[in-house]
């Protein structure tokens, strides 16, 4: 048996707390502010140590002979390309050699350079299986006498690129 309509009593309004939500948003915009402030930093010096074409080549360079160019692509997770350029480098000269970093020159085709990227590192390869794996100049040095293989990978290249292999120059030697 009903004892007829039941009163529901109204509650008092609940003020909503926006402390956790203003929270969260400072966190993302100082992780955007963050993350745009590196980028920014980034480009401004990679564009800030690009060598010109001109550079000079490094005194030491014409004892480093750099042959066996060989060339690969393959794709990354992003769904991007990656450019690999392989090759050898022998220690001509009478000192230790224990870094280099080179200017890769890729050109269009009206052989005009389509990209200048600033000077790299060059890595050698420690071990080919079950990949490859490299190891800075200085962890292995180049004796007088010595050589090995070597590579450098491009996350981008130009689409101008006329797809011909790129001039590779050396701009800095360590020696000991």
């Amino acid at each position: 048996m009903s004892s007829g309509p039941q009163l529901v009593t109204p509650r008092e309004k609940e003020e909503r707390n926006w402390l956790p939500l203003i929270v969260a948003a400072a966190v993302v915009l100082s992780v955007a502010v963050v993350v745009i402030l590196t980028l920014e930093h980034k480009s401004a010096r990679a564009k800030a140590t690009v060598a010109p074409i001109s550079a000079p080549l490094d005194p030491y360079a014409g004892s480093l002979p750099l042959t066996k160019l060989a060339m690969s692509e393959s794709s990354n997770l992003a769904g991007g390309k990656v450019t690999y350029l392989d090759g050898h480098i022998a220690n001509q000269g009478p000192r230790t050699v224990t870094g280099v970093a080179v200017q890769v020159l890729f050109r269009d085709f009206a052989h005009e350079v389509a990209q200048n990227d600033p000077p790299i590192p060059l890595k050698l390869i420690r071990t080919r299986e079950p990949y490859i794996d490299l190891e800075p100049v200085s962890a292995a040095p180049l004796g007088p006498g010595g050589e090995g293989d070597f590579r450098l990978i491009f996350d981008s290249v130009s689409p101008d690129w006329d797809g011909a292999y790129p001039e590779i120059r050396i701009l800095h030697v360590d020696t000991k």
